[in-house]
């Protein structure tokens, strides 16, 4: 499935554009530990979780991911919105608990 679809799909805000929003989605992989996402996220994962900090552009970049889905309403630091442009890393929110969301990816065929 294409990023661009989940988005849609999912009622996604999106924070930034990235480079390519029409990429493949491999899967997906919801964690707050970052060492956590390093070690196991696998390339063009989409990640959820509720960190919001530049440093989750840094282990999206590092694990090459199709982007970055932020749960509970919650927004990114201004810092991370510049750092998620600079590389090319969708950042997009959504209201929803990490439950409820990726409920919803499973239900579109997004598997981990």
């Amino acid at each position: 499935m294409k990023l661009n679809e989940i988005i849609k799909s999912c009622g996604l805000e999106l924070k930034n554009s990235a480079e390519d929003m029409d990429c493949d989605v491999t899967g997906g992989y919801s964690s707050d530990l970052l060492s956590d996402v390093m070690a196991n996220a696998k390339d063009g994962n989409v990640w959820i979780t509720l960190q919001t900090h530049n440093n989750i552009v840094a282990v999206a970049v590092l694990r090459n991911l199709a982007g970055i889905i932020l749960v509970n309403g919650r927004e990114p630091e201004e810092s991370t919105l510049a750092k998620a442009k600079e590389e090319g890393i969708a950042v997009m929110s959504t209201p929803l608990s990490t439950f409820e969301i990726v409920g919803k990816l499973y239900g579109l065929g997004i598997r981990g």
